[in-house]
C-alpha cells in the first residue's frame, strides 16, 4: 500500500516537528484534504511550509503556509 506523507518545514527549508501529528494517508486526495484542515495550526506551531510525498519520492513542494504568501 502506497503511503503519503507531509515533510513539514521553516521557510529555510528546516524540518520542524508538526503541531499536529498527521495520520498515515492512502490517497493524495486524504493528505490534502488534511493539510487544508490543520493547515492554521501547523503555521501557529511553527511550521511555514510543507512537502507531499508519495513513499520516498517527493510529489510537490515547499508549499506555503502562509495565507498572505504570493
Amino acid at each position: 500500500m502506497t503511503a503519503w506523507t507531509w515533510r513539514f518545514e521553516k521557510a529555510d527549508g528546516t524540518e520542524v516537528q508538526p503541531a499536529v501529528q498527521p495520520e498515515e494517508f492512502t490517497t493524495q486526495g486524504d493528505a490534502e484534504s488534511w493539510i487544508g484542515e490543520h493547515w492554521k495550526a501547523l503555521l501557529e506551531g511553527g511550521a511555514d511550509q510543507v512537502r507531499l510525498f508519495e513513499e520516498n519520492a517527493e510529489i510537490y513542494g515547499p508549499m506555503n503556509l502562509h495565507a498572505d504568501a504570493a
